[in-house]
């Protein structure tokens, strides 16, 4: 894990649009999610849910998978969902969801 893998998927519009979709359907469609100020942040403007992208950029599996296709010479690692599951980033968003 280094932090340039961490800035380099922090910036990769690929995952950052994969991790805002994850948000807008949790604000959508979680009541729990939905109701807090950041939910109703999200719901007002999808873009809002961009600050959830650097808590999923750091979170331990996402940096690992992201790294390691980068080492194995992967060009989008962000946008391949073998890479960074869906699954990783709703688990992450989910978890890091602000109170």
């Amino acid at each position: 894990m280094s932090f340039t893998t961490i800035a380099q998927s922090a910036v990769d519009q690929a995952l950052g649009s994969r991790v805002i979709a994850a948000a807008v359907q949790e604000a959508w469609n979680n009541p729990a999610a939905g109701d807090s100020a950041f939910g109703q942040d999200v719901q007002a403007s999808a873009e809002n849910g961009r600050r959830m992208v650097w808590p999923v950029c750091i979170a331990a599996d996402v940096e690992a998978a992201y790294a390691s296709a980068l080492a194995a010479g992967n060009p989008d690692p962000g946008g391949d969902p073998t890479v960074v599951t869906d699954g990783m980033i709703l688990a992450n968003v989910q978890t890091k969801w602000p109170a």
